[in-house]
């Protein structure tokens, strides 16, 4: 019933202006606004809605994955552009917030990051 919908994700902030700010500078994102909303335009055409919230409280799971070729170079650039790795119990964190990809870890190498309404965002290192 919904296979050919053009399906999107949304989720909420408590502050547009320095949400937009941090997705279209601190990011690099295509970053529209239209009626008090955000749109943020993903590689392979895929949309998310930001929407504002008066009493939002943060997402406490990922909201928003990125796929990276490299996670270091990922990394480096997101903390160069100021943004602070997140350390979670019960993860084995390199350094730089990394938790790489081993046998305690069976996912991709991942490395997670708030945005300005406190909601989880995170680069994952392409398999």
């Amino acid at each position: 019933m919904l296979n050919a919908s053009h399906a999107f994700s949304g989720f909420s902030t408590n502050d547009i202006a320095r949400t937009k700010k941090f997705y279209a500078q601190t990011l690099g994102l295509e970053v529209t606004e239209e009626h008090g909303m955000l749109t943020l335009e993903l590689a392979g055409g895929g949309t998310v809605v930001i929407y504002p919230k008066d009493n939002h409280e943060p997402a406490s799971f990922t909201v928003l994955n990125f796929p990276v070729e490299d996670i270091d170079q990922a990394v480096d650039e997101l903390t160069t552009a100021g943004v602070r790795f997140e350390r979670y119990e019960g993860f084995d964190h390199d350094e730089r917030g990394i938790v790489r990809s081993n046998s305690s870890q069976h996912g991709p190498s991942i490395a997670w990051f708030k945005d300005p309404a406190g909601n989880i965002l995170s680069v994952l290192q392409t398999l």
